[in-house]
């Protein structure tokens, strides 16, 4: 008991589990990005070749890539906006719906 009181354990706060390439933002986000702006690449090329505007195409694929990163990463909570996002729509399906028919009691 005494020995207990001499050499307290320290537990530190804030140790991540994975690799992070900044804070909140890991590999499993990257390949998310990543997945996203190639899809929105193709996307981006295939609106190039018909309407032939640059501007619009690059401002896209950068709005893109922006946007995934903003919307992948992480707060200290762990939790980024696509997982809340994700929440609030299995949050939704999973309450049910129970009409009933209001009877007074004592007549």
């Amino acid at each position: 008991m005494e020995e207990r009181r001499k050499n307290p354990l320290y537990i530190p706060q804030g140790l991540k589990t994975r690799v992070e390439i900044f804070d909140g933002f890991g590999k499993e986000e990257l390949f998310k990005t990543i997945m996203t702006t190639i899809i929105v690449g193709i996307l981006d090329v295939l609106y190039y070749l018909i309407s032939k505007n640059t501007v619009v195409s690059v401002v896209t694929i950068l709005v893109a890539i922006a946007g995934s990163v903003m919307m992948l990463t992480r707060d200290r909570s762990n939790i980024s906006v696509v997982d809340q996002v994700g929440f609030m729509i299995r949050f939704a399906r999973s309450q049910k719906f129970y009409p009933y028919k209001y009877q007074d009691e004592w007549r």
